[in-house]
């Protein structure tokens, strides 16, 4: 397999899980998001704000009871680069209503599986 048709499958594997904890074929228990993140997993919010690891798994069970999946996203300029042989940096525009948010994620193979190291995402500015 060439380097550029690798890239292509692993473009095609991340983008199937972004933006995540929202894709419901991988599941939306805690241990669902547990499996999905590395121990030292670490997220900055669109507010600025550093979010634990436990932090981000109990907000997500709370959402997820709560219906956070009814509203409707959309994901556009999906972007996927290697950073080494095992982790690749993706990052995209998410519009969420009114809300419009760049997300950016770092991703590291786990042997068949993914595992999500870090996660930010930063309100875009009105016109950008």
């Amino acid at each position: 397999m060439t380097a550029a048709n690798e890239l292509d499958e692993v473009r095609a594997a991340l983008r199937r899980r972004e933006p995540i904890f929202h894709q419901e074929e991988f599941g939306h228990a805690r241990a669902d998001f547990e499996r999905m993140t590395a121990a030292g997993f670490r997220e900055v919010g669109a507010s600025g704000r550093r979010y634990s690891r436990d932090y981000v798994l109990a907000m997500l069970e709370e959402r997820h009871r709560n219906g956070w999946l009814d509203e409707p996203l959309q994901l556009e300029d999906f972007h996927c680069a290697p950073i080494d042989g095992r982790a690749y940096l993706v990052t995209y525009t998410l519009h969420q209503g009114e809300r419009v948010t760049r997300r950016a994620t770092i991703w590291r193979r786990d042997g068949e599986d993914w595992k999500i190291l870090y996660h930010q995402g930063t309100v875009a500015l009105e016109g950008d």
